[in-house]
């Protein structure tokens, strides 16, 4: 048995749908298990144990039976048959009683007994009878005429004995039932009952009916039951009766017939077949439909004819005999003559029988004796994935042509919608079976060729299914069929029927979408040059028929091709550069322009636009961008289709470049500006036309397009910013309608609650609040700007398009724009619904949490600030005024982190501040008068230009502007988070190095207080703004309170970034061009250095990297290359390795190569006694978030090797032995005359040794000397701090004065110093300004290192010009520049403590001071001058250089009564002796120590005992085991012992104060002993000697000391006791072992 036999029998397992049809709800019984009864399902099961009386019932009918047994030879037949039929009502109503538990052992014999009976009283029945008699005689035999029918009894026990087991099943087979059953039905249905007088057709009782159907349909079931019925000859009267009497035949017996003769085709043996075969069964039964085939209904031929079929397929997995009978019978004729009459069949009219033909004719094509024998080529090129296996076969392969060829005619000749579908279905199947099947199918008969022929005729939804059979050649089988395709492509060209090319067309282009491959096979046929030949004629006639329209229908099909046709051309470009230069080369980008003005042409045509971008990215911006321009102000869904375009190509940095060329952020601020008025509440113009909604979304995309271009894109950030474009943008925003434009000025209100911005947020659009529409937009842009600051807003998608229903269209197009308005963008917000709207908003509210976001677009925070007066409305104060103090705070959020601040120093925020907001600067009542002043605060101590400063400075004093209207005094807002310098100068000195948070709404607005006069008022503010500007965020050292201009490093983003200095040295043979050297100088400058090197850097480590992939800091790589030589070594570096806290210094020649590649260091074979690299222990001298000096001397001695010294802060980590820089690269020993070795370096971490880690460090001044300095010369670096920005030629320490020994000297000699880098000597440049302004050679070099071209010119590179570029000397390199664009940061530092010197510097510090009324103003003004004083040496000089310490000491003295210890606590700051253990307790400000300090008559006259606090802070000083004798020295020089002695003469000095002056004479004069100041002691003393006249014996000294205000006169014994105490003093100190005597 073939595969196709087994495939008949799997098909019969499950019933067909005529078949289906057929069978009543009662044929559920037959799947029940032989020996349950009927209904069996609800009962109880047979082996559980039966109630009692059942089973004394089937015993009692057991032994009734057991006696007939018996009984039944010795009886005659008719007592035998009675005594069975009294019986059997017995067994029926136990069998009904007993629920279906039976317990009968005699089950077979009496159903063999009960079919013998009945099978012979149908045979007496019928005996002798015509047919018409007989079948009447049945009817009455069978039906239930009353209680004692003897034939219906035996025929329910039959029906009932059926359905129980296999075995008695047989037994009734064996009984010749079968045959007589077969007869009954043969009768039944030949020969319908005869009207009756009334004219009426009497019917078949239905309970008879279906029993005897059932008892045959369970014994044919069965193969033995199908040879039992052989035994009579009905069954082929039958078959042949169905075939010809159908028309004739009983209407109630149809269905019950064919489901009979289905189930007798279904249980077919060899036997039956051989027995239809010899009685011609199928040939007479074709014959005879033939003849009815044009009379009958076509549903009742299909009827008869599926009958037939059936024995003709169920019979061909045993036996092909009956379908050889069946063709040779033109059989497949008749079929094709039924099936066509079919065609005009009502829908659903004989479908299940039609299909049931159709399902069998499919199998059919199956059955067949061998395999065919074809021939065919594939034709290439095919689908990479498609596999043709020829050799294999599943069985189930096309054998029988003539089957398939009947439905092949049949869709050729019918237009019939259902039988065309049908077909197209039953081939879908047969290539399922069998891929090879389509192959046959195609090489032979050809169907899917040749139905292309005729498709056009077929109905529509019929041309959609072959389509779709098409696409699946492609989709399911992989394969590309070449000639069919052409046959398509033709009938695309010849456009016959526009819906069929339509159909086609989308055919092609879903095949399109299935692989690369087709796009080149549609290009080679010519599609592609057909569509853009039609799509070119199309586009003529959209230019020239514009405004006017085709009529309804065709303007729709037309439409929809030109649709589908660009569609095409879209998907034949994706992805395909050939075909889009193709299309290019055509000439059609001026065509496919025109398509973009129709919105269902547009995205097929922005999708080739798209894929023109991949070859020509200025071509594809300037179509898009003139678009947007070109565009009307209406035309607003345009706009947004546009722009989605450009955002989606913008996600390629490429295209980036072509964006800014093709003015492309003009043409987006463009749509700003046409938008002016656009958000007005109400509407006005032409924008009442439009919602709200669609305003925003443009106004989204718009700002989204642009950030897409900024982002991650420094040139056209670069550009952006340079170009003035964000205050456009803020200018243009600003003029939408929604932010108020009258400058109407604020009246102060007071704010009980403030809301943040998070907060306003959500209750704008979540709550039912009623917020105006204009402060909803003002809210919606500022959150736009919010997402563009963080560099996020083009990864956002606010706006979702949602589809109105059907209903909503008609009534949102009444209700016109302002039902739209109301509510036109929503958060979606879990558990909330939405409000109906064009767009629901996708947002996580979570997001609104403020953190510490990276500002990466800060000129956007400055548009925030332009439009943040602009958010105030006249109606609205209250509403008005919260929002502002809401955005303020949220900026103030933003600038948390010091790099936030730095980055928006750099944007120009402070300038922008002043600009826009001075009316909150000028009153100190305004409420964003507070919050941004801190905002100012904070960025101005990180950098401000000096006339941003001097404007904050004026805009403070400024008096209020008379035409403003009187404002309450009310209560400062709370911004919370914000610093305040309220606190910060109540506290001690200590608590001054730290940056204090407090409570803003603690301070009073000073003017509030009648007491206090304006100017003081004034003195405070401007006092209180500059401590907070001018005091360090964090603890630093006094030489390093001001942070230095920096390059920082960031190895967690890329891994990498360094600066890289090109050409440190060209070392040339002496036949070399000179034209191969880089860098600036004249003359050779040799490498190694003849006596050594040293490496001075300031650095700072912001944090260290995890212990576990720790990444080392860089301080210097040196790396060297002999020309011809493809190597690269490292001869010099130093290095901090975190992990172990050790500094490394190499000098060993390591190759230059990426890290997983580099040799372990114990591998290297060193010869050499001395090693290659040392490491020294940092200990805990590093601490993270404060400035280090670190410094390295190589000394160089005899032979090759050197001394290697390291410092950090001055203080030695260690001194070794190492190797000294060997003269050549690598392994060589010598040079060609000809060759050269180029020398270059690398602070931090280059690209080839990419290592991610969290390792954050910044790098302040680093300079490389070409000498080992001496310990004297490291210190002084040192002391000079990391805002020295020189070359160490003319150095004066701080402090240092007249009275100092240094004069100004040059550490270092100028040809020593190789180079000098300082981020405050910097610059943006590029490549090709680096060739034109320096040399060649370093921009190629440059280029090579960045990644770039060389003769670019738009990539901004930083560039930190060598200070010591100007110097003599031999050649240097030009600097360095920073490589890796996320990993590097720069920031020049310019704080406002450095900023002040230009605006007057101290000059203004005392003006301050002098206008201070009250000790609260002169604390805070004092303070900020000791600050500023202190941390920056400009400041500290030009205070000298304008004698302003002598200003000071007067301004003081003329406000003696505001003095008190914290003020005095300052001036020991000042000096530099109130350090608190920071430090030495060292004087180190002689100007201030001469004029302010030793200014006693000033201290004198102060309150609280002043004057005592300074001395017992000069006893300290001074007496001090350290730093005392130094000290003593320079109150020496300043000659405190001439002031000390003045204050003897002072008549109202108390006698205490007398005694402690002793004690500071009696330190001065051990710590410098000098002969000057005894002689003036000595002086004073022969001052207080009596006269001759005066006996001092005489004069009382008791009580002196108790008499504090005695007059000193040469008559009082107060002199004498004065007298007596310089004399102790001058004992004590002869006395005193301590005794340091002068120079002198």
């Amino acid at each position: 048995m073939d595969n196709a036999a087994e495939l008949m029998l799997q098909l019969e397992d499950s019933p067909s749908k005529a078949e289906k049809q057929e069978q009543s709800p009662d044929d559920g019984d037959k799947a029940e298990m032989p020996g349950q009864p009927a209904n069996s399902k609800d009962k109880p099961n047979s082996k559980d144990k039966p109630p009692q009386s059942h089973t004394l019932r089937w015993e009692t009918l057991g032994k009734q039976f057991v006696e007939y047994e018996q009984l039944a030879p010795f009886l005659i037949p008719e007592e035998q048959q009675r005594r069975l039929l009294d019986f059997l009502p017995l067994f029926l109503k136990a069998w009904e009683q007993s629920a279906g538990v039976i317990v009968f052992p005699n089950m077979q014999l009496l159903a063999s007994e009960v079919s013998k009976l009945l099978t012979k009283e149908i045979k007496r029945t019928l005996n002798g009878k015509p047919a018409e008699e007989a079948r009447l005689a049945l009817e009455q035999l069978l039906q239930q005429k009353g209680e004692g029918e003897d034939g219906h009894l035996l025929l329910k026990s039959v029906y009932l004995l059926s359905q129980t087991d296999l075995r008695t099943m047989w037994n009734i087979i064996g009984s010749g039932l079968p045959a007589a059953l077969m007869q009954c039905l043969y009768l039944f249905f030949t020969f319908p009952l005869k009207k009756t007088s009334d004219g009426d057709t009497s019917e078949d009782d239905p309970q008879t009916q279906e029993m005897l159907v059932k008892i045959m349909l369970n014994m044919y079931r069965e193969e033995q039951g199908v040879e039992e019925l052989l035994a009579a000859d009905k069954l082929q009267s039958l078959i042949i009766a169905t075939a010809s009497l159908w028309d004739q035949c009983s209407h109630s017996w149809k269905v019950p017939t064919g489901r009979v003769l289905r189930t007798i085709s279904k249980a077919q043996t060899k036997t039956s077949i051989v027995y239809l075969q010899a009685v011609d069964c199928i040939k007479i039964a074709i014959q005879n439909l033939f003849k009815v085939a044009d009379t009958l209904p076509a549903c009742d031929v299909c009827e008869a004819a599926s009958i037939v079929l059936c024995f003709v397929k169920d019979s061909y997995p045993i036996s092909s005999a009956l379908l050889t009978e069946f063709e040779n019978n033109d059989g497949y004729q008749l079929l094709l003559k039924i099936l066509l009459r079919c065609e005009g069949l009502q829908q659903n009219e004989g479908e299940p029988y039609l299909e049931e033909i159709l399902d069998m004719l499919t199998c059919l094509t199956t059955c067949g004796k061998s395999e065919l024998k074809v021939s065919g080529n594939i034709v290439h090129p095919q689908l990479p994935h498609f596999n043709f296996e020829w050799t294999r076969s599943s069985g189930m392969t096309v054998k029988n042509l003539q089957a398939f060829q009947v439905l092949q005619s049949i869709f050729q000749k019918s237009n019939n919608q259902y039988l065309c579908e049908r077909i197209l279905a039953a081939i879908s199947t047969i290539w399922a079976w069998d891929t090879v099947n389509f192959f046959l199918l195609e090489w032979t008969l050809q169907p899917i060729n040749q139905f292309i022929d005729i498709i056009h005729f077929k109905p529509y939804p019929v041309q959609v299914q072959f389509f779709r059979l098409v696409e699946s050649i492609v989709l399911d089988l992989s394969y590309v069929p070449h000639e069919i395709l052409k046959k398509v492509q033709y009938l695309i060209k010849e456009n016959i029927v526009p819906f069929c090319t339509l159909t086609a067309l989308r055919c092609l282009l879903t095949m399109t979408k299935k692989d690369l491959l087709l796009s080149d096979i549609f290009r080679d046929s010519g599609l592609l040059g057909l569509l853009l030949a039609l799509l070119r004629k199309q586009a003529k006639i959209l230019r020239k028929s514009a405004g006017t329209h085709l009529p309804g229908l065709e303007e729709g099909t037309e439409k929809e091709l030109n649709a589908v046709m660009l569609k095409m051309v879209a998907a034949l470009t994706v992805r395909s550069v050939r075909n889009t230069v193709v299309l290019k080369d055509y000439g059609m980008v001026p065509y496919i322009k025109i398509f973009l003005d129709d919105e269902c042409y547009r995205s097929a045509t922005l999708s080739i636009l798209e894929q023109l971008s991949v070859i020509n990215y200025e071509e594809y911006m300037s179509i898009i961008i003139g678009a947007l321009c070109s565009s009307t102000q209406g035309e607003l869904h345009l706009k947004l289709d546009l722009l989605k375009s450009l955002l989606r190509i913008l996600e390629s940095p490429k295209s980036h470049s072509a964006f800014r060329t093709c003015s492309g952020f003009n043409g987006l601020l463009s749509l700003l500006s046409d938008m002016e008025g656009a958000l007005q509440d109400p509407p006005s113009g032409l924008w009442t036309s439009v919602g709200q909604n669609s305003i925003l979304e443009l106004v989204f995309y718009t700002l989204q397009g642009i950030t897409a271009a900024l982002h991650l894109d420094p040139v056209n950030s670069s550009f952006f910013q340079r170009n003035g474009f964000f205050e456009k943008m803020a200018e243009d925003l600003g003029s939408l309608g929604c932010f108020w434009t009258q400058g109407e000025y604020q009246i102060s209100l007071s704010l009980e609650k403030t809301r943040t911005f998070a907060e306003f947020l959500d209750a704008a659009f979540c709550s039912s609040e009623p917020f105006p529409m204009w402060l909803k937009n003002c809210i919606w842009i500022l959150n736009f700007l919010d997402h563009m600051v963080k560099g996020t807003l083009h990864l956002e998608s606010y706006f979702k398009e949602r589809k109105p229903e059907m209903g909503e269209a008609s009534r949102d197009d009444q209700e016109g724009p302002q039902a739209q308005e109301e509510h036109p963008v929503a958060f979606k917000r879990p558990g909330n619904k939405s409000p109906t709207s064009a767009f629901r908003v996708c947002r996580n509210p979570e997001k609104w949490e403020m953190g510490d976001y990276a500002i990466v677009h800060p000129g956007a925070v400055c548009v925030m600030v332009k439009l943040l007066p602009k958010l105030y409305k006249d109606g609205h104060s209250q509403l008005s005024q919260e929002i502002q103090c809401a955005v303020v705070d949220h900026i103030q959020s933003l600038v948390k982190s010091e790099k936030n601040r730095q980055v928006m120093c750099g944007a120009g925020l402070l300038s922008t501040i002043i600009t826009c907001c001075e009316d909150a600067f000028r009153s100190e009542s305004h409420p964003l008068h507070l919050p941004l002043t801190r905002v100012f605060e904070k960025l101005a101590s990180q950098a401000i230009e000096p006339n941003v400063l001097r404007q904050f400075l004026w805009l403070g004093g400024s008096p209020p502007l008379p035409f403003r209207p009187s404002t309450k005094k009310t209560e400062v807002l709370s911004c919370q988070g914000s610093d305040s310098a309220s606190t910060a100068w109540n506290e001690g000195s200590e608590e001054d190095m730290v940056d204090n948070k407090t409570d803003p709404q603690t301070v009073v607005p000073v003017s509030s207080s009648p007491w206090v006069s304006r100017g003081s008022a004034l003195a405070l503010q401007t006092a209180m703004s500059l401590i907070s500007m001018t005091s360090p965020r964090n603890f630093q050292l006094r030489n390093t309170a001001l942070a230095p201009s920096f390059v920082e490093f960031d190895m967690s983003i890329e891994g990498y970034g360094c600066l890289y200095l090109p050409t440190l040295a060209t070392i040339m043979g002496p036949s070399a061009e000179k034209s191969v050297s880089g860098g600036i100088g004249i003359g050779t400058r040799m490498f190694p250095p003849s006596s050594g090197l040293t490496l001075s850097c300031w650095f700072l480590v912001s944090k260290f990297g995890l212990v576990h992939s720790s990444h080392p800091l860089r301080f210097l790589t040196v790396v060297r290359h002999m020309s011809r030589t493809e190597q690269e070594f490292v001869c010099f570096s130093v290095s901090f390795f975190p992990q172990d806290l050790s500094l490394v210094i190499s000098t060993e020649e390591v190759e230059f190569q990426p890290l997983d590649i580099m040799e372990p260091e114990d591998e290297v074979l060193n010869s050499d006694p001395f090693p290659g690299q040392v490491q020294f222990g940092c200990g805990k001298l590093l601490v993270t978030g404060q400035w280090h000096h670190l410094t390295v001397t190589v000394a160089k001695e005899a032979k090759k090797n050197c001394i290697v010294s390291a410092y950090i802060n001055g203080q030695m980590l260690g001194s070794a032995k190492m190797q000294y820089l060997q003269p050549l690269p690598g392994s060589c020993i010598s040079m060609e005359p000809s060759s050269f070795i180029d020398v270059y370096g690398y602070i931090a971490t280059p690209r080839i040794w990419k290592q991610k880690s969290s390792l954050t460090w910044r790098l302040g001044p680093t300079y490389l000397f070409e000498e080992a300095i001496s310990v004297e010369t490291m210190e002084v670096i040192n002391k000079l701090g990391p805002q020295y920005c020189s070359n160490f030629q003319a150095v004066q320490l701080q402090g240092e004065d007249q009275y100092s020994n240094h004069n100004p000297t040059s550490l270092v000699a100028e040809e020593k110093i190789s180079f000098g880098i300082n981020a405050m000597c910097s610059s943006l440049t590029t490549v090709q300004d680096i060739k034109s302004f320096y040399n060649e050679v370093d921009g190629r070099l440059i280029a090579k290192e960045i990644g770039i071209n060389s003769r670019d010119s738009s990539t901004l590179i930083f560039l930190a010009k060598n200070i010591a570029g100007h110097l003599s000397g031999s050649l240097r390199t030009i600097g360095s520049i920073a490589v890796g664009q996320y990993g590097v940061r720069v920031f020049q530092s310019s704080p406002a403590a450095t900023s002040l010197n230009f605006i007057g510097g101290p000059a203004i510090l005392l003006g301050v001071i002098a206008m201070a009324c009250d000790d609260h103003t002169m604390y805070a003004a004092v303070k900020v001058l000791s600050s500023i004083l202190n941390s920056s040496p400009m400041s500290e000089k030009l205070m000298r250089h304008m004698h302003g310490y002598q200003l000071l000491a007067y301004l003081l003295k003329m406000k003696t009564q505001l003095l008190n210890n914290r003020i005095l606590q300052l001036i020991f700051s000042l000096v530099g002796t109130a350090e608190f253990g920071l430090e030495s307790s060292v004087i180190k400000n002689y100007s201030a120590f001469q004029y302010v300090l030793c200014n006693f008559e000033l201290w004198m006259k102060a309150p609280e005992n002043l004057d005592l606090a300074l001395f017992s802070h000069l006893v300290e000083i001074l007496q001090s085991s350290r730093d005392g004798c130094q000290n003593a020295a320079v109150a020496y020089q300043v000659q405190m012992v001439p002031k000390l002695i003045f204050l003897f003469n002072d008549p109202e000095i108390s006698n205490s104060r007398i005694t402690v002056a002793c004690t500071i004479l009696s330190h001065l004069l051990q710590g410098y002993f000098n002969t000057r100041d005894v002689l003036r002691i000595g002086l004073f003393l022969v001052y207080t000697l009596k006269p001759s006249s005066v006996d001092e014996n005489h004069i009382c000294l008791d009580g002196v000391a108790e008499v504090p205000n005695e007059a000193l006169s040469q008559t009082s014994g107060r002199t004498i006791w004065l007298r007596n105490q310089l004399l102790k003093m001058l004992l004590d100190v002869m006395r005193s072992d301590k005794l340091h005597l002068s120079s002198e």
